[in-house]
């Protein structure tokens, strides 16, 4: 009960603390303090927060394998828009093909993994 209490308030506590910097980010930009346009570039690798928040604690095993392709995708996005190592969205699409295949191999070790400590949890309520 504790470990799935303190993972759903880690959960919003992240979720707060990202929309208190957007919501900062955007006020100080309406004020002219800042120039946000130069930061929007940045944007996915807020999914990569996002994804590593769902993946870190007590994650169900789905919760864990979406936190993984929101990483991922967070982190294809921006290198697509800022040409990491000459990526582009028309050369980068089979790193898709790739993200699937990794993640049937790797599915039944982390269900397994994950479902183990979803039991001790259970055993320890």
């Amino acid at each position: 009960m504790y470990n799935e209490d303190a993972y759903r308030w880690r959960k919003q506590v992240v979720w707060g603390l990202l929309l208190i910097v957007v919501g900062t980010v955007v006020l100080l930009d309406r004020l002219y303090y800042i120039d946000a346009g130069s930061l929007w570039h940045y944007w996915p690798l807020l999914l990569v927060v996002v994804g590593i928040n769902q993946t870190i604690g007590y994650p169900s095993p789905r919760e864990f394998g979406n936190g993984l392709w929101t990483v991922f995708i967070g982190l294809w996005l921006f290198a697509c828009f800022e040409h990491v190592f000459g990526l582009t969205f028309r050369n980068s699409w089979p790193l898709f093909i790739l993200a699937w295949g990794v993640k049937m191999v790797a599915e039944p070790f982390v269900v397994r993994r994950l479902a183990h400590n979803h039991t001790e949890n259970q055993h320890a309520k």
